[in-house]
């Protein structure tokens, strides 16, 4: 096995432990604290710093990876995540509003430095050759589409570890499982992966092309969209009104999610007739954002005719997410192609800095527009994000030839 597969498959292999993690402590939180009596908005509130510090933490991860590392600020991340886990333990009188804030403040830290530090590093283990665009496409999705299907199986676990063991214990073991794999990482991957030659100062964070300022732009608008409805508003309504149990809330969270994964990981093969043995160009995000738009509106518009809730969300949801999926396979592979390899974690960690700022948005909105306008308020806003990130789009120019620009320098 070559130094480039080797090591893709050792960092996929804890962006999946990782993620799940990830998937847990968010179906947790959210359940743990509606059975506590907490507001929607003030449950949105847990996870406001989570998005803030994933903003800030994106913001700065490219450059100081570009310094020290993407091996050791995945490592960090890692770790920062079994910390963040940790404090989640302590005895229930502690689980204050501000101390749960401050725990997914790490978390977001960690998680954001764990994506971003996954992500670039596929630019740099793709091997040269004519076929590094479809193969950058291909490692990419995979990666992206894997990580989701996990972070599916992990609103799974959080709610079945919930019902079994409780919140403590539940944060306990998988701090545990988290340790071993981020030792085991550490040991495996490459000490020198993702140092440039060419040291990037402070001031060139905000220094971005065009291309890669209209992609960032479109991107908070794209998850923008999905978690005004799907963070707060989604689960808290099936939970009081369908009257769904937290494992029942859980499972079906989950299998969304692993459903959306799998349309990610396969989004290559999906689209490979359409763009003639090359990657989505620029204009395959606005014409697949403009095709999202039409499921949100048409779940509002079922649940105001009075259709059965339940139904309309299950075949609303499975419909909006392949599409989504789509959109965000596009997206993921459209950073990479318009990033030169000395930049890549500086862009991507601006991208995902975008892409945590919509979250943010998202996330309070999500709190804010269920209590004031409810669940069909929820999916109209998610509607007009979605068109925004689609006459955005317009702007996204051609995608350079990747053939002599990826290398396999880990």
């Amino acid at each position: 096995m070559d130094l480039g597969l080797r090591t893709y498959l050792v960092i996929t292999g804890a962006y999946w432990a990782f993620t799940l993690t990830d998937g847990a402590i968010h179906m947790l939180v959210v359940l743990h604290f509606h059975n506590e009596g907490f507001s929607p908005l003030e449950i949105a509130f847990l996870f406001l710093f989570y998005e803030i510090f994933g903003i800030i933490t994106n913001g700065l991860g490219g450059w100081i990876a570009s310094h020290i590392g993407l091996n050791r600020t995945m490592i960090t991340g890692g770790f920062l995540q079994v910390f963040a886990l940790g404090l989640l333990t302590v005895d229930a009188s502690w689980l204050t509003v501000p101390y749960v804030m401050t725990a997914m403040a790490l978390s977001g830290i960690a998680k954001d430095l764990n994506k971003m530090s996954a992500k670039s590093s596929v630019k740099l283990v793709v091997p040269k050759g004519k076929n590094a665009d479809t193969r950058l496409f291909k490692w990419v999705a995979i990666l992206t589409g894997s990580k989701n299907t996990l972070k599916g199986a992990g609103f799974f676990l959080g709610g079945l570890l919930l019902f079994l063991i409780g919140f403590r214990w539940a944060n306990a073991a998988m701090a545990t499982l988290l340790f071993v794999v981020y030792v085991w990482t550490w040991w495996l991957l490459p000490s020198s992966m993702g140092v440039t030659k060419v040291k990037v100062k402070f001031s060139q964070i905000f220094s971005k092309t065009r291309e890669i300022n209209i992609l960032s732009g479109a991107r908070y608008f794209l998850f923008g969209s999905r978690d005004i409805w799907f963070v707060v508003g989604l689960p808290v309504f099936l939970a009081s009104v369908t009257g769904w149990n937290h494992v029942e809330v859980g499972s079906f969270l989950a299998l969304w999610v692993v459903g959306y994964g799998f349309v990610q990981a396969g989004a290559p093969a999906l689209l490979r007739r359409g763009h003639a043995g090359r990657g989505p160009q620029g204009n395959s995000a606005r014409n697949w954002a403009m095709l999202l738009a039409v499921f949100p509106a048409a779940i509002a518009l079922a649940l105001m005719a009075g259709l059965d809730p339940a139904l309309s969300l299950i075949i609303g949801l499975a419909a909006f997410g392949a599409v989504f999926a789509i959109n965000s396979a596009v997206h993921s592979y459209l950073i990479l192609a318009y990033s030169d390899r000395d930049k890549v974690a500086m862009n991507v960690g601006f991208y995902y800095m975008a892409n945590a700022a919509g979250r943010l948005t998202g996330t309070v909105l999500s709190g804010w527009v269920y209590m004031t306008q409810g669940l069909v308020g929820c999916l109209w806003w998610s509607t007009g994000f979605v068109l925004a990130a689609a006459l955005i789009s317009f702007l996204l120019p051609p995608v350079p030839d990747q053939a002599g620009e990826t290398g396999a320098g880990v």
